[in-house]
């Protein structure tokens, strides 16, 4: 996988940045867009105004006191502005490093999709959809489109990360071309399909600097919940001001009547507004969009592409995987793994006669039959030329190749066809082979059979080889309650034994664009939600239909239209860890907002005894820490703003992320986050105030 767009988690030029950028979104039009931190933002505002108050001597509390409260709360602001501001500016350098991969250069604009149409020189600028240009070796393609004449090898690396160069050509799944990429060899006839401004590298570059980040449904429904939870809060904290000042007044007139010095004071207005902002939701509310954004700069890290944060988020929820055999499951070449010897004929003849008629056969079925039989026999590979011989290529009518020698003829291909080309040289095809090829059919494996003249000598097994290790990511699946379904063409009898050997839930033999589409239909209609991958048109109907569709960079226009993210480095496994990427989202929001809640919860404990201690002694028994007033009060909110700092890593990053059921997830999250939100604020608010009190504040 290609790292070009990984960064650093605090790189220096990026960190200086987030600063400048943490102090400009200051402006309360953007403070306003966050509710919890709004009523932060408020509440700097207050203590500022009443710390000037208490400088001209009418101070409500301590000028020390308001003073530090005021510019704690500054920093819980700032912190906040900080944690968004990071990811933003990692994304903000991923788009700097697209930007120079775009380059404004003239385009060979023709008249007909020939390569020797007449031509107009056009910026690249003025370009639009449906115009047909020349691309050739050394020129940048100067706009996205659909090849559509022409086969060119294509370096992709600007955009992908992967310096191998990959092959472009007209009427296939390999036919889209991303402008800002190089030509290296040979022309291509473009289509174009994107309008300037509407480029892939365009709405890339809008994506990872978040310019177009839409809030998803999860993340808006926790945002109503945090402000909801603010507003209870707020209410709550603003009846406490009268409530005090009613109960100081009635404590002292009952010292007075009992002779004693009257010593209970109200609360004062500072101390509630530390108050507030120690029981609403900061710590989350100040890191919710830093996890938004993170999310989609992990997709990008993936060389990921996600259209909208809100397929980053439904990956998250996926419980059914569509996966194509092919290239997914399966490596996606046969490869010769046995000899099976007709009666009467030596294993070691038939790999002889097997390496012979593969020699010239550049296929990888064909490479693979060369080794298997050196490794096996150790047949060293012989140069057709020094044979004197003539290769046969392989022909759809005859369904065979092979090679001709002074006194040999040697052919392999399908069963049938070898049948007919045996009995018409007057030989008799042997029974076995025939069962042998269809036990090997039934097994997941495709028969070859080799022929010697007249002679059938046995059979080659070819095996679409199952990719090491995705026996046990299924497995991880399937522990996490998703569902793998294999998609392929090949027949029932083959597609089960696949399906078998790889381990996942089920199959979809024989597919077509309609059986694919009604499948995924079928899911949805209980209530599923399903991912899948393609890169040709005939995907586009499933891709659309699908919650996440994951389209290869590689494939055509049409799919990467229908899918809402594209995979740069056209990996069909990358679902997997688009599914990972999209759970490990869900898992941080809700981490953190866990920690969070149970840190307001601790806090509330923690300092409001403090606070009523001198209206209502017996409060002084919940004490437990021993804090004073100023001092507890003052720990907790410089405690509340450290803490924001102390979690960006985590919200940029993600929780570690482990394969497990939902149950057991949660109960880890509760264990760890919960159990230690409640605990962590203790330990540090009485560290704090250790500090302020050694320093005699």
């Amino acid at each position: 996988m290609a790292t070009h767009h990984s960064l650093n988690l605090f790189k220096r030029d990026v960190l200086r940045q987030a600063i400048a950028d943490s102090l400009v979104k200051l402006d309360p039009r953007h403070q306003a867009r966050n509710p919890v931190m709004f009523v932060v933002y408020l509440g700097s505002v207050l203590t500022t105004v009443l710390w000037g108050q208490a400088i001209l001597g009418h101070g409500e509390a301590p000028t020390w006191f308001i003073f530090w409260v005021s510019l704690w709360l500054w920093f819980t602001v700032l912190f906040a502005n900080f944690a968004e501001a990071m990811a933003e500016g990692r994304g903000k350098a991923q788009a700097d490093t697209l930007r120079r991969a775009r380059k404004d250069t003239t385009a060979r604009k023709l008249s007909a999709p020939q390569r020797d149409a007449a031509q107009t020189p056009v910026p690249a600028s003025a370009l639009r959809k449906t115009d047909l240009i020349l691309c050739e070796a050394s020129e940048i393609i100067p706009a996205d489109g659909e090849v559509v004449a022409g086969v060119a090898s294509v370096d992709e690396s600007a955009i992908t990360g992967e310096s191998a160069p990959v092959i472009r050509e007209g009427g296939g799944d390999r036919s889209s071309v991303t402008g800002g990429t190089r030509v290296l060899s040979d022309w291509l006839v473009i289509r174009v399909a994107a309008n300037p401004g509407e480029a892939f590298l365009d709405r890339m570059i809008a994506m990872v600097e978040g310019a177009r980040r839409q809030k998803t449904p999860n993340e808006i429904a926790l945002n109503i919940l945090l402000a909801g939870f603010t507003i209870v809060c707020l209410l709550a904290t603003a009846t406490l001001l009268p409530f005090s000042i009613y109960s100081a007044h009635s404590a002292n007139n009952a010292l007075v009547a009992a002779g004693q010095v009257a010593s209970a004071a109200p609360v004062s207005i500072t101390m509630l507004v530390a108050l507030l902002v120690c029981l609403i939701p900061t710590t989350i509310g100040a890191l919710l969009s830093a996890i938004g954004i993170a999310g989609m700069d992990r997709m990008i890290q993936a060389n990921v592409i996600a259209t909208s944060g809100r397929a980053v988020e439904a990956a998250g929820d996926v419980d059914v995987l569509l996966l194509d055999k092919t290239g997914t499951i399966t490596l996606g070449n046969r490869q010769a793994v046995a000899f099976h010897p007709a009666g009467g004929v030596a294993e070691k003849d038939l790999a002889d006669a097997a390496q012979l008629s593969s020699l010239a056969d550049e296929t990888p079925e064909g490479r693979s039959v060369v080794i298997l039989a050196k490794n096996k026999f150790g047949m060293r590979q012989r140069q057709v030329d020094h044979l004197g011989a003539t290769f046969v290529p392989f022909a759809a009518q005859t369904r065979m190749s092979g090679i001709d020698l002074r006194d040999r003829h040697i052919r392999k291909g399908a069963d049938a066809a070898i049948e007919q080309y045996v009995q018409s040289l007057g030989g008799h095809f042997p029974a076995e082979i025939r069962s042998t090829a269809d036990n090997i059919s039934r097994g997941g494996g495709t028969p070859l059979v080799v022929a010697d003249g007249a002679k059938a000598l046995g059979v080659i097994e070819l095996k679409d080889i199952v990719k090491g290790g995705i026996r046990e990511r299924f497995a991880e699946l399937r522990s996490m309650g998703i569902k793998t379904v294999m998609v392929t063409g090949d027949n029932p009898l083959t597609a089960a034994a696949i399906a078998a050997e790889a381990g996942v839930d089920d199959f979809l033999a024989q597919a077509t664009p309609e059986t694919k589409l009604k499948l995924i239909r079928e899911y949805q209609a209980g209530g599923r939600l399903v991912a899948m991958t393609g890169d040709g048109t005939n995907d586009a109907p499933a891709l659309a239909q699908a919650d996440v569709a994951v389209a290869m960079n590689s494939g055509t226009q049409a799919a990467k239209e229908a899918g809402n993210m594209v995979d740069l480095d056209s990996n069909p496994t990358k679902l997997i860890e688009v599914v990972e990427t999209g759970k490990q989202l869900l898992m941080t929001r809700g981490a953190l907002t866990t920690f969070s809640i149970a840190n307001d919860v601790s806090k509330y404990f923690a300092i409001l005894p403090v606070m009523f201690a001198s209206i209502y002694p017996q409060l002084g028994r919940l004490n437990i820490m021993d804090l004073n007033p100023h001092t507890a009060i003052l720990s907790a909110v410089i405690f509340n703003a450290l803490i924001i700092i102390a979690l960006i890593p985590i919200a940029l990053k993600g929780v570690t992320y482990r394969p497990r059921p939902a149950n057991t997830l949660l109960w880890n999250n509760i264990l760890i986050y919960g159990l230690g939100g409640l605990i962590v604020p203790f330990i540090g608010i009485k560290a704090i105030d250790m500090i302020l009190n050694s320093v005699r504040f």
